[in-house]
Protein backbone atom coordinates (compact mmCIF):
# COMPACT_ATOMS: atom_id res chain seq x y z
CA UNK A 1 0.00 0.00 0.00
CA UNK A 2 2.56 2.54 0.75
CA UNK A 3 4.36 1.89 -2.70
CA UNK A 4 1.40 2.19 -4.10
CA UNK A 5 0.78 5.82 -2.17
CA UNK A 6 4.34 6.66 -3.26
CA UNK A 7 3.19 6.06 -6.75
CA UNK A 8 -0.36 8.34 -6.55
CA UNK A 9 2.21 10.98 -4.93
CA UNK A 10 4.72 10.58 -7.59
CA UNK A 11 1.75 11.01 -10.25
CA UNK A 12 0.00 13.97 -8.45
CA UNK A 13 3.31 15.66 -8.82
CA UNK A 14 3.67 15.08 -12.28
CA UNK A 15 0.87 16.37 -13.20
CA UNK A 16 1.10 19.66 -11.20
CA UNK A 17 4.11 20.68 -12.40
CA UNK A 18 3.00 19.84 -16.52
CA UNK A 19 0.03 21.76 -15.77
CA UNK A 20 1.80 24.77 -14.20
CA UNK A 21 4.39 24.84 -16.72
CA UNK A 22 1.59 25.08 -19.79
CA UNK A 23 0.37 28.37 -18.74
CA UNK A 24 3.38 29.56 -19.67
CA UNK A 25 3.44 27.24 -23.32
CA UNK A 26 0.36 28.43 -24.04
CA UNK A 27 1.22 31.98 -24.06
CA UNK A 28 3.93 30.94 -26.22
CA UNK A 29 2.00 29.15 -28.83
CA UNK A 30 -0.79 31.90 -28.75
CA UNK A 31 1.84 34.48 -29.78
CA UNK A 32 2.01 32.44 -33.01
CA UNK A 33 -1.04 30.49 -33.86
CA UNK A 34 -5.17 31.05 -33.02
CA UNK A 35 -6.21 29.84 -29.44
CA UNK A 36 -8.42 27.53 -30.34
CA UNK A 37 -6.33 26.00 -33.07
CA UNK A 38 -3.77 25.72 -30.69
CA UNK A 39 -6.26 23.55 -28.60
CA UNK A 40 -7.34 21.23 -31.32
CA UNK A 41 -4.01 20.56 -32.08
CA UNK A 42 -3.11 19.68 -28.32
CA UNK A 43 -6.44 17.38 -27.97
CA UNK A 44 -5.45 16.03 -31.52
CA UNK A 45 -2.50 15.04 -30.33
CA UNK A 46 -3.65 13.70 -27.17
CA UNK A 47 -6.01 11.37 -29.25
CA UNK A 48 -3.53 9.96 -31.38
CA UNK A 49 -1.63 9.28 -27.92
CA UNK A 50 -5.11 7.48 -26.29
CA UNK A 51 -5.50 5.44 -29.71
CA UNK A 52 -1.53 4.37 -28.79
CA UNK A 53 -2.94 2.90 -25.65
CA UNK A 54 -6.22 1.42 -27.05
CA UNK A 55 -5.97 -2.08 -26.21
CA UNK A 56 -4.96 -0.82 -22.53
CA UNK A 57 -7.87 1.35 -22.04
CA UNK A 58 -10.02 -1.26 -20.34
CA UNK A 59 -11.52 -1.59 -16.66
CA UNK A 60 -14.94 -0.09 -17.72
CA UNK A 61 -17.80 -0.95 -15.60
CA UNK A 62 -20.60 0.75 -17.47
CA UNK A 63 -23.65 1.29 -15.89
CA UNK A 64 -26.75 3.03 -17.13
CA UNK A 65 -26.69 6.74 -16.86
CA UNK A 66 -22.97 7.01 -17.12
CA UNK A 67 -23.24 8.51 -20.23
CA UNK A 68 -24.49 11.69 -18.50
CA UNK A 69 -21.77 11.67 -16.32
CA UNK A 70 -19.02 10.93 -19.14
CA UNK A 71 -20.47 13.89 -21.45
CA UNK A 72 -20.60 16.31 -17.99
CA UNK A 73 -17.21 14.81 -17.65
CA UNK A 74 -15.48 16.19 -21.04
CA UNK A 75 -17.77 19.42 -20.96
CA UNK A 76 -16.54 20.55 -17.71
CA UNK A 77 -12.74 19.60 -18.52
CA UNK A 78 -11.62 19.71 -21.21
CA UNK A 79 -13.98 22.08 -23.21
CA UNK A 80 -15.52 24.59 -21.56
CA UNK A 81 -12.22 24.99 -19.19
CA UNK A 82 -10.40 26.03 -22.09
CA UNK A 83 -12.39 28.33 -23.65
CA UNK A 84 -12.25 30.16 -20.65
CA UNK A 85 -8.35 29.43 -20.14
CA UNK A 86 -7.47 30.76 -23.56
CA UNK A 87 -9.33 33.62 -23.54
CA UNK A 88 -8.09 34.11 -20.35
CA UNK A 89 -3.93 33.81 -21.54
CA UNK A 90 -4.80 36.44 -24.24
CA UNK A 91 -5.62 39.72 -21.39
CA UNK A 92 -3.57 38.36 -18.38
CA UNK A 93 -0.07 37.28 -17.73
CA UNK A 94 0.03 33.61 -16.59
CA UNK A 95 1.97 33.92 -13.16
CA UNK A 96 -1.54 35.95 -12.03
CA UNK A 97 -3.21 33.09 -14.06
CA UNK A 98 -1.71 30.25 -12.46
CA UNK A 99 -2.54 31.99 -8.91
CA UNK A 100 -6.32 31.63 -9.48
CA UNK A 101 -5.73 28.04 -9.62
CA UNK A 102 -5.13 27.87 -6.13
CA UNK A 103 -8.52 28.42 -5.44
CA UNK A 104 -9.48 25.17 -6.79
CA UNK A 105 -9.50 23.04 -3.89
CA UNK A 106 -11.28 25.48 -1.74
CA UNK A 107 -13.88 25.75 -4.48
CA UNK A 108 -14.07 21.45 -4.85
CA UNK A 109 -14.75 21.85 -1.11
CA UNK A 110 -18.04 24.34 -2.05
CA UNK A 111 -18.89 22.69 -4.60
CA UNK A 112 -19.09 19.22 -3.13
CA UNK A 113 -20.92 20.98 -0.22
CA UNK A 114 -23.67 22.19 -2.98
CA UNK A 115 -24.12 18.62 -4.57
CA UNK A 116 -23.70 16.63 -1.66
CA UNK A 117 -25.72 19.13 0.73
CA UNK A 118 -22.88 19.60 3.47
CA UNK A 119 -22.88 22.37 5.72
CA UNK A 120 -19.04 23.95 5.65
CA UNK A 121 -16.92 24.32 8.71
CA UNK A 122 -15.92 27.96 9.98
CA UNK A 123 -12.34 27.16 8.55
CA UNK A 124 -13.52 26.71 4.93
CA UNK A 125 -16.08 29.22 4.98
CA UNK A 126 -13.23 31.76 6.42
CA UNK A 127 -10.45 30.19 4.38
CA UNK A 128 -12.98 30.66 1.36
CA UNK A 129 -13.51 34.64 2.05
CA UNK A 130 -9.61 35.04 2.68
CA UNK A 131 -8.75 33.39 -0.76
CA UNK A 132 -11.25 35.29 -2.60
CA UNK A 133 -10.77 38.28 -1.16
CA UNK A 134 -6.55 37.61 -2.38
CA UNK A 135 -7.95 36.95 -5.90
CA UNK A 136 -9.96 40.30 -6.62
CA UNK A 137 -7.13 42.11 -4.66
CA UNK A 138 -4.77 40.43 -7.21
CA UNK A 139 -6.99 41.83 -9.83
CA UNK A 140 -7.98 45.09 -9.25
CA UNK A 141 -4.07 45.86 -8.77
CA UNK A 142 -3.20 44.14 -12.02
CA UNK A 143 -1.34 46.30 -14.96
CA UNK A 144 -2.39 46.51 -18.40
CA UNK A 145 1.10 45.04 -20.53
CA UNK A 146 2.05 44.58 -24.11
CA UNK A 147 1.22 40.35 -22.49
CA UNK A 148 -1.64 41.53 -20.37
CA UNK A 149 -3.91 43.97 -21.99
CA UNK A 150 -6.60 43.11 -19.99
CA UNK A 151 -5.65 41.73 -16.50
CA UNK A 152 -9.33 42.15 -14.78
CA UNK A 153 -11.24 40.53 -17.49
CA UNK A 154 -8.46 37.66 -17.92
CA UNK A 155 -9.05 36.67 -14.35
CA UNK A 156 -12.59 36.53 -14.18
CA UNK A 157 -12.15 34.18 -17.17
CA UNK A 158 -9.39 32.17 -15.28
CA UNK A 159 -11.89 32.03 -12.36
CA UNK A 160 -14.69 30.46 -14.91
CA UNK A 161 -11.86 27.89 -16.02
CA UNK A 162 -11.62 27.05 -12.30
CA UNK A 163 -15.69 26.84 -11.52
CA UNK A 164 -15.64 24.22 -14.85
CA UNK A 165 -12.57 22.70 -13.13
CA UNK A 166 -14.74 22.07 -9.71
CA UNK A 167 -17.33 20.08 -11.96
CA UNK A 168 -15.01 18.24 -13.63
CA UNK A 169 -13.39 17.27 -10.19
CA UNK A 170 -16.46 16.30 -8.31
CA UNK A 171 -17.66 14.05 -11.86
CA UNK A 172 -14.17 12.56 -11.74
CA UNK A 173 -14.23 11.60 -8.33
CA UNK A 174 -17.39 9.47 -9.23
CA UNK A 175 -16.12 7.95 -12.15
CA UNK A 176 -12.53 6.99 -11.30
CA UNK A 177 -14.44 4.20 -9.33
CA UNK A 178 -15.38 2.14 -12.09
CA UNK A 179 -13.05 3.52 -15.31
CA UNK A 180 -9.49 3.30 -15.40
CA UNK A 181 -7.40 6.91 -15.73
CA UNK A 182 -6.58 5.93 -20.00
CA UNK A 183 -10.62 5.02 -20.46
CA UNK A 184 -11.26 9.07 -19.09
CA UNK A 185 -8.27 10.43 -20.15
CA UNK A 186 -9.36 9.06 -24.20
CA UNK A 187 -13.10 10.53 -23.76
CA UNK A 188 -11.67 13.85 -22.68
CA UNK A 189 -8.94 13.85 -25.31
CA UNK A 190 -11.86 13.04 -27.96
CA UNK A 191 -14.55 15.38 -26.94
CA UNK A 192 -12.02 18.20 -26.81
CA UNK A 193 -11.07 17.44 -30.36
CA UNK A 194 -14.65 17.05 -31.63
CA UNK A 195 -15.39 20.45 -29.47
CA UNK A 196 -12.83 22.48 -30.39
CA UNK A 197 -12.62 21.24 -34.47
CA UNK A 198 -16.49 22.56 -34.24
CA UNK A 199 -15.59 25.98 -32.93
CA UNK A 200 -13.12 26.25 -35.44
CA UNK A 201 -15.33 26.08 -37.94
CA UNK A 202 -17.89 28.28 -36.39
CA UNK A 203 -15.44 30.84 -35.89
CA UNK A 204 -14.33 31.08 -39.31
CA UNK A 205 -10.64 29.79 -37.83
CA UNK A 206 -8.71 27.90 -40.50
CA UNK A 207 -5.39 25.61 -40.08
CA UNK A 208 -2.24 28.24 -40.63
CA UNK A 209 -0.01 27.14 -44.01
CA UNK A 210 3.04 28.08 -42.23
CA UNK A 211 3.27 27.38 -38.46
CA UNK A 212 6.54 28.38 -36.99
CA UNK A 213 8.63 25.27 -35.15
CA UNK A 214 8.40 26.38 -31.80
CA UNK A 215 4.47 26.83 -32.11
CA UNK A 216 4.64 22.90 -33.93
CA UNK A 217 6.83 21.66 -30.75
CA UNK A 218 4.34 23.82 -28.38
CA UNK A 219 1.36 21.87 -29.28
CA UNK A 220 3.26 18.53 -29.74
CA UNK A 221 4.20 19.23 -25.98
CA UNK A 222 0.89 20.23 -24.78
CA UNK A 223 -0.73 17.32 -26.51
CA UNK A 224 1.44 14.33 -25.67
CA UNK A 225 2.79 15.37 -21.78
CA UNK A 226 0.28 18.15 -20.23
CA UNK A 227 -3.09 16.61 -22.18
CA UNK A 228 -2.43 13.49 -22.50
CA UNK A 229 0.40 12.72 -19.74
CA UNK A 230 -1.01 14.85 -17.28
CA UNK A 231 -4.74 13.68 -16.69
CA UNK A 232 -3.77 9.94 -17.23
CA UNK A 233 -1.17 11.10 -13.45
CA UNK A 234 -4.29 13.01 -11.69
CA UNK A 235 -6.75 10.34 -12.94
CA UNK A 236 -4.36 7.76 -11.69
CA UNK A 237 -3.48 9.52 -8.20
CA UNK A 238 -7.38 10.71 -7.65
CA UNK A 239 -8.41 6.94 -7.86
CA UNK A 240 -5.65 5.75 -4.98
CA UNK A 241 -6.15 8.90 -2.51
CA UNK A 242 -9.35 10.96 -0.83
CA UNK A 243 -10.28 13.32 -3.01
CA UNK A 244 -8.92 16.25 -0.21
CA UNK A 245 -4.86 14.86 -0.34
CA UNK A 246 -5.31 14.87 -4.32
CA UNK A 247 -6.76 18.42 -4.32
CA UNK A 248 -4.08 19.47 -2.02
CA UNK A 249 -1.64 19.17 -4.78
CA UNK A 250 -3.06 22.19 -6.64
CA UNK A 251 -2.15 24.50 -4.26
CA UNK A 252 1.49 23.90 -6.20
CA UNK A 253 0.44 25.63 -8.82
CA UNK A 254 0.75 29.24 -8.15
CA UNK A 255 4.72 29.10 -7.37
CA UNK A 256 5.46 26.14 -10.22
CA UNK A 257 3.42 29.07 -12.22
CA UNK A 258 5.13 31.99 -10.72
CA UNK A 259 8.92 30.72 -11.35
CA UNK A 260 8.02 29.23 -15.61
CA UNK A 261 6.41 32.87 -15.80
CA UNK A 262 9.58 34.64 -14.36
CA UNK A 263 12.09 32.13 -15.85
CA UNK A 264 10.94 31.68 -19.52
CA UNK A 265 8.35 35.14 -19.74
CA UNK A 266 10.10 38.01 -17.67
CA UNK A 267 7.07 37.79 -16.05
CA UNK A 268 6.70 40.06 -12.41
CA UNK A 269 4.07 40.95 -10.28
CA UNK A 270 4.20 43.82 -8.12
CA UNK A 271 4.72 43.39 -4.06
CA UNK A 272 0.81 44.16 -4.22
CA UNK A 273 0.29 41.28 -6.09
CA UNK A 274 2.56 39.36 -4.73
CA UNK A 275 0.53 40.41 -1.45
CA UNK A 276 -2.28 39.23 -3.01
CA UNK A 277 -1.13 35.71 -3.95
CA UNK A 278 0.16 35.40 -0.46
CA UNK A 279 -3.46 35.50 0.99
CA UNK A 280 -4.90 33.86 -1.50
CA UNK A 281 -2.58 30.86 -0.74
CA UNK A 282 -3.17 31.57 2.63
CA UNK A 283 -6.95 31.08 2.39
CA UNK A 284 -6.39 27.86 0.58
CA UNK A 285 -4.02 26.22 3.89
CA UNK A 286 -6.74 27.94 6.04
CA UNK A 287 -9.76 26.01 4.38
CA UNK A 288 -7.50 22.99 4.55
CA UNK A 289 -8.82 21.74 8.30
CA UNK A 290 -9.88 18.06 9.16
CA UNK A 291 -13.29 16.78 7.52
CA UNK A 292 -16.08 17.02 10.11
CA UNK A 293 -16.44 13.82 10.16
CA UNK A 294 -19.24 11.98 10.07
CA UNK A 295 -20.93 13.15 6.82
CA UNK A 296 -18.30 15.73 5.55
CA UNK A 297 -18.33 15.99 1.81
CA UNK A 298 -15.15 14.83 1.23
CA UNK A 299 -16.17 11.25 3.34
CA UNK A 300 -19.40 11.04 0.97
CA UNK A 301 -16.85 11.72 -2.39
CA UNK A 302 -14.84 8.45 -0.81
CA UNK A 303 -17.94 6.74 0.06
CA UNK A 304 -18.66 6.45 -3.78
CA UNK A 305 -15.58 5.44 -4.65
CA UNK A 306 -15.57 2.33 -2.06
CA UNK A 307 -18.89 1.54 -2.72
CA UNK A 308 -18.43 1.77 -6.53
CA UNK A 309 -22.03 3.13 -6.75
CA UNK A 310 -24.08 6.01 -7.93
CA UNK A 311 -26.52 7.59 -5.93
CA UNK A 312 -29.43 9.64 -7.26
CA UNK A 313 -27.89 13.02 -8.03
Amino acid sequence: MKGERGLAVAALLGAIILWSGSFVALKIAFRSCDPYFVIFGRMAVATFCALLFYRQIDGCSYQKGDWLYLGALGLCEPCLYFVFEAKALMLTSASQAGMITALLPVMVAVGAWLVLKETLGWRMISGFAVAMAGVCLLTLAGEATASAPNPTLGNFYEFLAMVTATGYTLILKRLSCRYSPLFLTAVQSVAGALFFAALMVGCGVSIPHDIPLSGVLTIVYLGVFVTFGAYFCYGFGMVRLPASQATAFINLIPVLTLFFGWLMLGEVMTPIQYGAGAMVIFGVLLSQGAPSGKGSAVNELEGVEKSGRVSGA
